[in-house]
């Protein structure tokens, strides 16, 4: 089966075609912002401009904006060529590109960029399972939550007795989660919205 994966959550841009677990293209880009106008010409460049049997794509938690045109990209995709649209955990994207670069399975700590000044944090063990749900925290609060020896992310712990890899989610590593249950293609934004709702009057 093909899948096409879709990665806008972060301020990486990636997108791969693989044919079960084998990749076939791929292609990453750091962007920063953009996602909208880079998303589509990545996905034109891949083989049959990324025509597939089902699309997967990055729910988040992450960048609203970037979560949001993925998701919709993929809901359009799977619309126009009447296939599946599934969704996958930028956490558990991350946690399992950290376990691939190691001898041993080892419990890992994700640390991802939240907003206003707060970190996306989720804990996994050394199967790939996650111990709680993923939740917005305060720098502060980091200390007393990583308790892994390893932590991958965007955020250095900068602590000795943590070793940190700095990775961002990649789709072409999504064959990584392959065998794990899919999720709805559904945002997952890991934080309250700002907005709050109008006063009803009395």
């Amino acid at each position: 089966m093909r899948t096409l994966v879709i990665d806008t959550a972060t301020r990486a841009c990636s997108v791969a075609l693989c044919d079960d677990d084998h990749v076939i293209a791929a292609a990453h880009e750091i962007i920063g912002r953009g996602h909208a106008e880079r998303l589509l010409p990545l996905i034109n460049a891949l083989p049959d401009n990324g025509k597939a049997d089902q699309v997967m794509v990055n729910v988040g938690p992450g960048s609203f904006t970037g979560i949001r045109v993925g998701v919709a990209a993929a809901k359009a995709l799977g619309l126009a060529w009447h296939i599946d649209v599934y969704g996958y955990g930028c956490l558990a994207l991350v946690a399992a590109m950290g376990r691939s670069t190691l001898s041993e399975a080892t419990a890992i700590d994700v640390v991802m960029t939240g907003g206003h000044g707060e970190y996306f944090f989720e804990a996994f063990d050394a199967h790939g399972l996650s111990r709680a749900p993923v939740r917005s925290i305060l720098p502060d609060d980091l200390m007393g939550l990583a308790t892994a020896h390893m932590v991958a992310g965007d955020i250095d712990p900068q602590r000795a007795d943590r070793r940190w890899l700095e990775l961002l989610p990649n789709a072409r590593h999504w064959p990584l989660l392959s065998a794990m249950h899919p999720l709805a293609a559904t945002p997952i934004y890991g934080r309250a919205p700002d907005a709050k709702p109008a006063a009803l009057p009395q």
